[in-house]
């Protein structure tokens, strides 16, 4: 082998040293991150006490921390735990947090697929196991709840009064929903579920306390909750309208699923655009998923549709190109409310399994049958390609989930005072194309590979212009900001109620803000 030159020696040397140099630099900023952490959870054990804020391993603490839905999160250990029940305790918390410029997170139902958003490492974690309340107010016919309230629970306790709210079609997931606009089977007539807010008690970042409405001062940070994530503020009380769904010995819904060979997914995909671009009835409502899982080495590919209408049948004008592919499986009955959302998720259901790295990626296109097909082109690509016998992914599911945005629910929304994610001008109607994976049981993050495989898919399916990706269920590369029609009015109004930017800097969230 030929010796070094002495400008090989030289560059080698100076990268050895910019290496050093960076990691110092990466030693110092970890260390001075857990003594930041450290000065404010000793601050608020002090003040709130160690029942509130737990600091060392224990039944609560150890529990809460693997907790989290995707199993990435469970990997992180807070310096210490915040239980408030009260919004005064996440007040103090805030003040103690924004004095030291600790690194924090905020937990609710626990659902978030995106890595850091609902854990932290060597930072201060603000998790609402101790505030579940949900009250039914009959005269002004609202619900008022607490942010660790799962949507299942709170469905249950609700329907004894024959009402609901418009929250998530999942029964696990928590209010997080609510800040990334969230999507229900009551979306068609209700619109998204944010669009039904009518006050909201929130913790700033410095630990001020506002209660932000349509009407009064604060009607701009109202307005950027319907879509704006965590970045704004903690949310410690919601108060939304109710939705007459009637009690569970009433069945005012008729619906369920439909269980499809894999071979109908084209034609069940373009099925689900044309009923995107016609249905204009917001009585009916509508879920395709098309999931790819592992089974003993070979991959197993189903198609189950997910269909709701207010009434006693479905009506063969909307459904009627679904009823006539023909049915694996066809369950279909009339169903209360709380048939349609259970306190607990069936067993096996994925969207519940806890224990795995979960991913999510967003798009958004208008119903045409070639932007629905050549997604389901690049989704039927990319199972074939990390979802194999042999494979090293790691993955063993991948989903293909298109939810109908009809104009409808644009109209709902914009009839109730809008949101920051809907243009002003949109009308609709739209198709979110989400995907999602899961990995196998130990795998502690996804491959870089992988990652390189989602991320081209993003862009091979593009959202047409105009409409805004939804953020529940976005890679945490997407700028879903810079898809909402209402962009420039989120920026000033971050701007406004953060200035010094300090929950862009000590807490993980969607970027673009």
């Amino acid at each position: 082998m030929a010796p070094m030159s002495f400008r090989s020696l030289a560059l080698v040397a100076l990268s050895t040293l910019v290496f050093a140099q960076a990691s110092d630099v990466e030693s110092s900023a970890a260390s001075g991150q857990r003594a930041n952490a450290l000065a404010a959870c000793a601050a608020l054990n002090k003040s709130l006490g160690s029942t509130l804020v737990q600091t060392s391993s224990g039944p609560e603490y150890d529990f809460s921390v693997h907790n989290a839905w995707n199993f990435q999160n469970t990997l992180f250990n807070p310096t210490c735990i915040v239980f408030p029940r009260q919004t005064s305790h996440v007040q103090t918390a805030m003040k103690a947090i924004f004095k030291a410029k600790a690194h924090y997170a905020v937990q609710a139902g626990s659902h978030s697929a995106m890595k850091g958003w609902n854990n932290v490492q060597d930072g201060v974690l603000i998790l609402f196991s101790h505030m579940q309340s949900v009250v039914y107010d009959k005269p002004s016919h609202s619900v008022t709840f607490e942010p660790g309230i799962h949507w299942g629970n709170a469905t249950s306790q609700l329907s004894q009064y024959g009402v609901a709210v418009v929250g998530g079609r999942v029964g696990d997931v928590g209010t997080g929903l609510l800040l990334g606009g969230g999507i229900s089977f009551l979306s068609p007539s209700q619109g998204f579920a944010a669009d039904n807010f009518l006050s909201l008690d929130v913790v700033l970042v410095d630990g001020t306390v506002v209660t932000a409405t349509a009407t009064n001062r604060y009607s701009d940070l109202f307005t950027a909750l319907k879509g704006g994530a965590n970045r704004f503020g903690i949310v410690t009380k919601y108060t939304v309208r109710a939705v007459d769904v009637g009690t569970p010995d009433d069945t005012p819904f008729y619906g369920g699923h439909i269980l499809y060979n894999s071979s109908y997914a084209a034609a069940l995909s373009k099925a689900t655009a044309k009923y995107t671009r016609e249905t204009t009835d917001p009585k009916a409502a509508l879920l395709f998923t098309i999931t790819t899982t592992l089974i003993d080495g070979v991959a197993e590919q189903v198609c189950v549709l997910f269909l709701f209408y207010r009434g006693s049948s479905l009506p063969q004008s909307i459904y009627g190109d679904f009823l006539a592919i023909p049915a694996v499986d066809t369950v279909l009955s009339p169903l209360s409310w709380t048939q349609i959302l259970p306190a607990r998720d069936p067993p096996n259901f994925v969207s519940s399994n806890r224990g795995f790295v979960q991913h999510f990626s967003a798009s958004a296109v208008v119903p045409e049958d070639r932007l629905v097909l050549s997604a389901l082109n690049h989704f039927q690509n990319f199972s074939s390609a990390f979802l194999h016998n042999g494979t090293t992914s790691g993955m063993n599911t991948t989903s293909f989930i298109l939810t109908p945005i009809l104009a409808s629910q644009i109209a709902a929304g914009k009839a109730k005072g809008g949101n920051s994610m809907i243009a002003p001008g949109l009308k609709g109607p739209y198709l979110n194309v989400q995907r999602s994976e899961q990995f196998d049981a130990g795998v502690p993050d996804i491959p870089a590979f992988v990652q390189d495989g989602m991320n081209l898919y993003i862009k091979q399916v593009p959202r047409s212009p105009g409409l805004p990706l939804f953020m529940n269920e976005c890679d945490q590369g997407q700028n879903v900001y810079e898809t909402y029609g209402n962009f420039d009015a989120l920026k000033a109004t971050y701007k406004k109620y953060d200035p010094t930017r300090f929950n862009m800097q000590y807490t993980q969230g969607p970027m673009g803000l």
